[in-house]
């Protein structure tokens, strides 16, 4: 592997990796990069309450009744003001989508739950469940390596 670092004031900062396959390391050096932009926390809101909710105590965001939620670990639910691909573009790589209404934190998912109709759940530490799309699932077998 080569590995180039051009030093240019002038220039927009960018990270291009030519290779031949997706593998781990890749993996890693894509969160590397894309975290150094990424928030650490976002500003969560319940009732007369606001407060800044760490990413890693977040298991999911969600649309419910055109609000955003952002879901913690003791299952509280706090609105977030930012619409659901807002924070899809701006979140770790630690967060996937699992359907067209829910981001997941990976790291928080307990287990996956199999249906009889072949649907997939993903249940979380606090014992929220949320359904996994069959487009997403793809992907979500790929992280987890399922």
């Amino acid at each position: 592997m080569i590995f180039r670092l051009n030093i240019d004031p002038k220039c927009n900062e960018e990270v291009v990796a030519n290779v031949h396959e997706r593998t781990s390391m890749i993996d890693e050096i894509e969160k590397i990069v894309t975290r150094e932009n990424s928030p650490d926390h976002i500003t969560g809101y319940l009732e007369d309450e606001i407060k800044i909710l760490a990413l890693e105590e977040i298991e999911c965001f969600f649309v419910e009744d055109e609000k955003t939620y952002a879901l913690d670990t003791a299952g509280k639910r706090y609105i977030v003001k930012k619409r659901l691909y807002e924070l899809e573009s701006v979140l770790p790589n630690d967060f996937i989508k699992i359907n067209k209404s829910a981001i997941a934190n990976g790291k928080k998912i307990a287990r996956f739950k199999v249906l009889l109709s072949g649907a997939v759940d993903a249940e979380f530490a606090s014992g929220y469940t949320e359904c996994i799309s069959r487009r997403c699932f793809a992907e979500i077998k790929r992280r987890f390596g399922l």
